[in-house]
């Protein structure tokens, strides 16, 4: 099963960052994805005065046999967004570098008028569910 989980320690996001060659960012939350217990990726993301931003997603080049790059990156993405969203942050943005269309607009952002990919979390993880609508 794959599980994401808070990093709770600047020296351990440090070092998981390195281990996927993303740039640390001390001042991001991060979120770790482990698949049968075997780490496999990072999602860093920051509440802004814009809303919540995804800085960065992010996995290893090598994965455990029976889970793929989307799925871990995908429920990386859905996880921060979650956690945005019950802090009471109904917008959020990906301002990160690494910019994979296909793989923001499944996690839910579409593009705004300035180009930025944006999403308005708004009832979305609320019954019924809008994440399965786009």
């Amino acid at each position: 099963m794959l599980e994401i989980l808070p990093i709770q320690n600047k020296t351990d996001q440090k070092s998981v960052c390195a281990l996927v060659g993303t740039e640390f960012s001390p001042d991001m939350l991060a979120y770790s994805a482990r698949y049968k217990g075997e780490f496999c990726g990072i999602c860093q993301f920051k509440m802004t005065h814009r809303g919540g931003s995804l800085f960065s997603i992010n996995c290893t080049k090598t994965l455990p046999d029976g889970i793929t790059e989307f799925q871990v990156l995908f429920t990386l993405g859905r996880a921060a967004l979650n956690f945005i969203d019950l802090c009471g942050v109904h917008k959020a943005y990906y301002d990160g570098i690494e910019k994979d269309d296909m793989l923001l607009r499944q996690i839910g952002f579409d593009k705004n008028a300035n180009g930025e990919y944006f999403i308005d979390l708004e009832g979305f993880f609320t019954s019924p569910c809008k994440c399965h609508s786009k």
